[in-house]
């Protein structure tokens, strides 16, 4: 059985894990783990399905009726998981006309890599737009992000960061080499 199951869900949430599994002997963590993992499988059977089959259907509704129904009604992670779907160049198409905290919140679902294939296949000012909005309210995010980006792509955040002046600042930041690159850029 794979154990990481339950721990990838919990990581893939904003909810800290209770103070009490840490006093769990190994073997009632695993217990409990194997439970969550059940549970999970058992809640969640049939939707990758699911969001394969919306993924198809939406290529055969028009945007301008989907994007207003997909925001008034669909939940970001579900958008996502839809996303994941679609394929990167339909997915960059629909992002395009997606407001753009709605969009952010999606991102917040999707893995670094396919989010950097979406925003570079992105119309360069809505990518930039979001660049520019995930700089503003997500740093990091953006930079995770941004590790998958191209060298064009660096240049258009590197015109909208503020970075710190002395590179001793950086030592211990994760993202150091990044912030290198985009440094050069400036």
């Amino acid at each position: 059985m794979n154990t990481s199951t339950s721990e990838d869900n919990l990581q893939d949430t904003a909810t800290p894990k209770p103070d009490i599994l840490h006093r769990l002997s190994p073997g009632e963590q695993e217990q409990l783990r194997a439970y969550i993992d059940h549970i999970i499988r058992e809640k969640t059977d049939g939707i990758e399905e699911l969001y394969q089959a919306i993924a198809m259907i939406a290529k055969y509704i028009p945007r301008f009726v989907l994007i207003p129904l997909m925001v008034d009604h669909i939940r970001p992670a579900i958008a996502a998981g839809v996303c994941r779907h679609m394929g990167i160049e339909q997915s960059a198409g629909y992002a395009n006309d997606l407001p753009l905290e709605y969009f952010s919140e999606v991102s917040k679902h999707l893995d670094d890599v396919t989010m950097a294939g979406v925003v570079g296949r992105m119309k360069k000012h809505q990518a930039e737009k979001f660049i520019h909005y995930e700089l503003q309210h997500h740093l990091l995010h953006m930079f995770e992000i941004a590790e998958h980006l191209d060298e064009r792509m660096l240049g258009i955040i590197a015109r909208h960061v503020t970075l710190p002046e002395h590179s001793d600042d950086l030592l211990e930041h994760p993202h150091r080499e990044l912030i290198r690159r985009i440094r050069d850029k400036q």
